[in-house]
């Protein structure tokens, strides 16, 4: 599972989530992409079994890059406990993603594999999603 080897501070604040991503909103590598299409986070586990539902489906064809990485701890405090005594224990790491970011990319298939591979991705996935491409420039998923 993905989480930082290493971090400054075991616990952060969560920050605000508004306006469109700065970077990350291109292809890189790939020929075709998943676009975050609103706000949200995505767990660790989240990216990981959509990368794993892309590879099942594509059989180990083509070639995929995740371009996210879970680097914010979220905390939550446990059960029945009264309110105060301080923040809750790190519970899992998140990535925090804007409209525009690009999730994954994938080459090396054909045009309506990729779409398939990248439906199976949106599926695992908490946030709307746009299928990105050049050519395309998004469609919805």
């Amino acid at each position: 599972m993905l989480s930082p080897k290493r971090v400054k501070w075991r616990k952060q604040q969560r920050g605000k989530m508004k306006g469109k991503a700065l970077r990350g909103g291109t292809l890189l590598h790939g020929d075709y992409g998943l676009q975050a299409a609103e706000c949200g986070y995505i767990t660790a586990r989240q990216i990981e079994a959509a990368r794993i539902a892309v590879s099942k489906f594509t059989k180990k064809g083509g070639q995929m890059w995740i371009r996210i990485f879970p680097d914010k701890p979220r905390t939550k405090k446990p059960a029945e406990v009264r309110m105060g005594s301080g923040k809750g224990n790190v519970e899992d790491w998140v990535s925090v993603i804007k409209p525009g970011r690009i999730l994954y990319e994938i080459k090396g298939v054909t045009p309506a594999e990729a779409v398939r591979a990248m439906q199976m991705a949106n599926y695992k996935l908490p946030l709307k999603t746009k299928l990105y491409h050049e050519r395309l420039r998004s469609q919805r998923l």
